[in-house]
């Protein structure tokens, strides 16, 4: 219903399209060159259709972003927002004749106050470069996706994304307090708040984490941050069987531990990531776990941990002796999804979470699924929080793999859902999950999601195609 409302602008259009936005925007924030905007048309998801944008704008400021919001209202031309586009799930990828509004020029960090501990920002800041420059305060901000020296704050909060930290200090939503919010009519909201506390009126806020674009165009966050915590030590240990390694995740949290980190690789991925790196990790380990704490006294939760790992069936423990050792495991794990693509050249990377204590069952099936499809699919999970990454690598220019390969994924997502899970912890629905939405969240569900659309925008033209 929708999508129906949206037609994508005539040639004679897009010349008045382009001249409306250029009364405002200096011309080098239009861009209308063919190869350019064809360069925006798509984020790093597979079996995703992405169209060609009309035109690409990037926007300096807040006044700017408006005046695109009213010019695509009067005339009906449908906006696709964009940080830096390295999602996962076709979130960011254009339709035809649309305004691909990138955002990754609004890269200012406007405020950090370690009293209040909070930063405020532009939603073009890259992740790593926050994370940088609060550090410098004493200060903390938790999200690290595994994309975190490219990705933007904005997409972040489109996706509601994760990371590698999620275990102990939860995800993107968690640390977003208020919003500046520019909506499809080209009014600016502002929501939420820049206090410790604060419950007046609806969670606005929260509603557009995780949004992916579809309800107003984040222009500026409040995000809360911590204590900068004492570097953090990581433990490898190895495993005979991915049964066991998962079990080790359940006793370690049944135990009262809080890991900074508690990651998970299949053998699968870690071969791919010594193919790729050379980092000399054990190859004949059918499960890497990585364990990380960031306390006062960090060696002595590791050896905790570490016994815990080797009760339930590790065949070594191997904890870093200091953090250049341990970042150097991080960065193992850091390049897994990288590595992985380097197998066949193309992949598909799930996001399926289901509770910890199927994660083993979890795992099992995935290994079922690559056997039924004769598929390289390699695994590495946020194993804390039992958001699992399986990963299906594939030839895209053999048909019949491409095909075994969008089915499998299919099947991984089912297996999920089956599992008590969700498709998504941290990617985002997009283009490649709309119709497993409707499956997990019901007819029901869907029907009152698409109300909230209609309320915010009423002409369909913010990301349209996306969710559902």
């Amino acid at each position: 219903m929708i999508m129906s409302r949206i037609e994508a602008p005539r040639d004679e259009q897009t010349g008045n399209l382009v001249d409306r936005l250029r009364a405002v925007l200096p011309a080098e924030a239009v861009l209308t060159d063919a190869d350019v905007t064809a360069s925006y048309a798509h984020d790093m998801a597979s079996f995703c259709p992405a169209g060609v944008p009309a035109v690409v704008v990037l926007p300096r400021t807040v006044e700017q972003v408006q005046h695109v919001m009213r010019v695509a209202t009067e005339l009906r031309v449908p906006v696709v927002p964009q940080g830096a586009r390295t999602g996962l799930s076709g979130g960011a990828n254009a339709t035809d004749g649309c305004i691909a509004l990138s955002l990754t020029k609004m890269d200012r960090i406007l405020e950090i106050n370690p009293v209040d501990r909070v930063a405020v920002v532009e939603p073009g800041v890259i992740n790593a470069t926050l994370s940088r420059a609060v550090n410098e305060h004493g200060l903390y901000y938790p999200p690290d996706p595994s994309s975190w020296e490219m990705c933007t704050v904005g997409g972040n909060i489109g996706t509601a994304a994760g990371g590698l930290c999620c275990v102990k200090y939860g995800v993107t939503a968690e640390y977003v307090l208020g919003l500046d919010v520019v909506l499809a009519d080209g009014r600016l909201m502002s929501t939420g708040r820049r206090t410790a506390k604060g419950v007046a009126g609806y969670d606005l806020t929260r509603l557009f984490v995780g949004a992916e674009g579809s309800l107003g165009i984040v222009v500026k966050a409040v995000l809360a941050l911590k204590p900068k915590p004492p570097e953090q030590l990581v433990l490898a240990a190895e495993f005979a069987s991915v049964t066991a390694a998962c079990d080790a995740v359940c006793t370690i949290m049944e135990a009262g531990h809080v890991p900074s980190l508690l990651e998970l690789m299949d053998s699968t991925t870690v071969r791919a990531v010594n193919g790729l790196a050379h980092m000399g990790l054990p190859e004949t380990t059918e499960a890497l776990l990585l364990a990380a704490f960031d306390t006062a006294d960090p060696a002595a939760d590791l050896a905790a941990v570490g016994a815990l790992c080797e009760a339930a069936g590790a065949t070594q423990v191997v904890p870093a002796d200091d953090a250049a050792e341990s970042e150097l495991l991080l960065q193992a794990r850091r390049l897994s999804l990288t590595a992985l693509e380097a197998v066949k050249g193309t992949t598909m990377i799930d996001d399926v979470c289901v509770p910890r204590t199927r994660l083993g069952d979890m795992l099992a099936g995935v290994e079922r699924i690559a056997e039924k499809y004769d598929l390289t699919i390699g695994v590495c999970a946020h194993a804390g929080d039992g958001n699992t990454h399986p990963t299906v690598c594939f030839d895209a220019a053999d048909p019949d793999e491409s095909r075994r390969a969008r089915e499998s994924f299919d099947e991984i997502m089912a297996l999920g859902l089956e599992l008590g899970g969700t498709i998504t912890g941290e990617h985002g629905v997009g283009v490649l999950k709309k119709e497993w939405l409707a499956r997990e969240i019901g007819p029901v569900g869907v029907e009152m999601q698409r109300a909230v659309k209609q309320v915010f925008d009423p002409l369909g033209i913010l990301n349209p195609g996306k969710l559902f």
